[in-house]
């Protein structure tokens, strides 16, 4: 993997967690979720990125 692949993957990623977090607020808003349970997933959600990052970076070629 190279640096503009990497940025490209980054970016895919930011997009798709963008798009999760706007549903778990819809769903909280909705009454689906609860305050509690959003937090739990966020949390999982942020740990998950923070290890595919650190994946991606450790695969990027100099």
């Amino acid at each position: 993997m190279n640096q503009k692949q990497r940025l490209k993957y980054s970016l895919l990623l930011s997009v798709v967690v963008l798009a999760i977090m706007f549903g778990l607020t819809g769903l909280e808003k909705s009454g689906h979720l609860t305050e509690e349970t959003f937090k739990y997933i966020a949390i999982a959600v942020a740990i998950v990125v923070v290890v595919i990052n650190g994946y991606m970076r450790r695969k990027v070629r100099s």
